[in-house]
């Protein structure tokens, strides 16, 4: 593992005690102007006194790079035995025949059961619903083997009140066991799960979204999950128009099993992965999905160089307003755990160990042990940030210095 002599950008060592980070400065001092301290030649300052410009961090990418600047050293690796390699690991976590049907039988019996209420209001008086709509990972293709789950969203017309909820969640109950005899519901914050021996159907309810700011907190369900739910929606709609490549949908697969595998990685949340994964096949100067096993490396080298860190510019989510970076959802220990883990096994990985990363050899130890591949060591990143107690974290600006750990790791050549 590469270890640099040089001190890491905003990397400052505190006399009598650990290093710490202080921001990067965009245009020089505070104020705007150059100088030694500053990065460039300096610019007028365009905002308010003392305040510093910010510019987000742009992560290294091969992908986007003009490969003239980067002459390859040594010879790739053989893209066709990787490939082989992460199709038959996405075929051992595809779902199987049985529990397609499992799950597909279930949603269908409880969808059934929606649209009657919906045709026939009057049934259920205590809840008039506006429409059903599937999400998530059975709706977009990307399920794992042994998570036999499928995700309904339910709108109500109506206010979503406790009660009303466990009188839908009665009447599905009532009219699923008609089909299938070990069925349960289960009440659940954000709706209620129907259950069967080989399957799980989450109906997740929620209401129009006029009606959001009508809700009550001790009466009705909680306003923030009802509007996870509504995202849902609207995820699987982008889904659907922009993420039906193939190589996107295995690619995510391959990534839900890093996540659950790596504990480094689990803050990463399915529509992270979604976005990720998209970006990783599609985003390129060809505008051509990129080959497999490329944007599987590409995943890898994105969130070792800080594509998930503060400052970075990010993957900004298409289904909100204002720009939102989708790993501003992530508290600043995750994303520097994100990053560690990433930066290991990128270092795994390019030195032959793909199968231990896929988990076909071996255990999610390479991740935080030492290990050596072909005659390398390869060290665990350090973790960079420290907490701060909450006075100190009041004071202080933002801790942009963690992306330094992402410049480090640009030092790097794979």
């Amino acid at each position: 593992a590469y270890r640099g002599s040089r001190p890491r950008l905003g990397f400052q060592p505190q006399p009598g005690g650990p290093a710490r980070f202080r921001p990067p400065m965009a245009h020089g001092p505070a104020g705007g102007g150059g100088g030694p301290d500053g990065m460039g030649p300096g610019f007028p300052p365009s905002g308010p006194p003392g305040m510093r410009n910010f510019l987000p961090h742009v992560p290294f990418d091969f992908v986007l790079c003009d490969p003239q600047f980067f002459q390859p050293c040594q010879e790739a690796p053989d893209d066709k035995a990787t490939n082989e390699l992460l199709l038959k690991r996405n075929t051992d976590l595809s779902p199987s025949a049985e529990e397609q049907q499992a799950v597909t039988g279930l949603l269908s019996k409880v969808q059934a059961v929606f649209d009657a209420l919906i045709i026939s209001p009057d049934s259920l008086e205590a809840a008039q619903m506006a429409e059903v709509r599937p999400v998530g990972s059975y709706k977009k293709g990307t399920m794992l083997s042994g998570h036999n789950v499928a995700d309904l969203v339910v709108i109500f017309k109506t206010l979503p009140t406790k009660e009303a909820v466990r009188s839908v969640a009665n009447r599905v109950l009532e009219e699923a066991k008609t089909d299938a005899k070990f069925v349960t519901v289960s009440q659940q914050p954000y709706g209620f799960q129907v259950s069967s021996a080989d399957a799980v159907v989450k109906v997740l309810v929620a209401t129009l979204p006029a009606n959001l700011k009508l809700l009550e907190p001790d009466l009705h369900l909680d306003a923030r999950i009802q509007q996870t739910s509504l995202a849902a929606i609207r995820h699987a709609r982008w889904f659907e128009e922009n993420g039906q490549h193939s190589s996107v949908k295995v690619l995510i697969r391959l990534l839900k099993d890093l996540r659950q595998r790596f504990p480094g990685l689990a803050a990463m949340s399915p529509w992270i992965i979604d976005l990720l994964a998209h970006y990783a096949v599609m985003q390129n100067p060809a505008r051509a999905p990129l080959p497999l096993a490329r944007a599987f490396r590409r995943v890898l080298e994105l969130l070792s160089t800080g594509l998930f860190l503060p400052g970075s510019v990010g993957i900004a989510d298409p289904c909100e307003p204002g720009q939102v970076r989708v790993h501003t959802a992530l508290t600043l220990v995750q994303q520097d755990e994100v990053c560690c883990t990433a930066q290991t096994l990128l270092r795994v990985l390019s030195h032959g160990g793909l199968r231990h990363v896929l988990g076909l050899e071996g255990s999610a130890r390479i991740a935080t042990e030492m290990s050596v591949w072909r005659g390398i060591v390869v060290t665990p990143s350090d973790k960079v940030y420290e907490r701060q107690d909450e006075d100190t974290a009041a004071a202080a600006p933002p801790p942009l210095g963690l992306l330094a750990k992402g410049r480090a790791l640009e030092q790097q050549h794979f």
